[in-house]
């Protein structure tokens, strides 16, 4: 059982109405990720994944992340859509900022192409930008969603929602 969705206000969309298994499609959107006072990923061809009752996560091109900063993270999880994933960390001027991102090395059919892409966890960053709007992370620990004033909740993650 879930809750109730929030009212959904002009030009903004429900978690609650994204798909489940979720959706994994390319964005025109600009999408950038600053950490260590250092723009660290900049792009226009991010894969914007969506699942019900989570903010969009978004996957970016691993050639749209600054040369050198990613280097493999210890751990790994497993999520039932997309397969194992990867942890990353960043390296910024000198400074380890562990476990930002992760990624599906080797995703399942219907993902494929999220194959050499990056998602960042908000929470774990500088700022975070979608066309400029400063991103909200999601709670939990182990959710990495992008709030912005376009999506409503309330989302997975927050106090109480474990078993949604």
């Amino acid at each position: 059982m879930h809750p109730r969705p929030d009212p959904v206000g002009p030009g903004q969309e429900s978690v609650w109405d994204y798909p489940r298994p979720p959706s994994a499609e390319v964005t025109p959107r600009r999408v950038q990720v600053e950490l260590g006072g250092a723009e660290i990923a900049s792009t226009d061809r991010a894969v914007r994944v969506c699942e019900t009752s989570h903010p969009p996560v978004y996957y970016v091109p691993r050639e749209d992340v600054a040369a050198g900063v990613l280097q493999r993270g210890e751990g790994a999880s497993w999520c039932e859509w997309k397969g194992v994933a990867t942890y990353w960390d960043a390296v910024v001027d000198g400074t380890r900022y562990p476990a930002v991102g992760w990624s599906y090395e080797d995703p399942t059919p219907g993902y494929r192409h999220l194959r050499g892409a990056v998602a960042f966890y908000p929470s774990k960053l500088d700022r975070a930008t979608v066309d400029g709007e400063a991103v909200r992370a999601q709670a939990g620990d182990f959710y990495g969603g992008w709030i912005t004033d376009e999506v409503v909740g309330p989302f997975k993650g927050e106090p109480g929602t474990r078993g949604w």
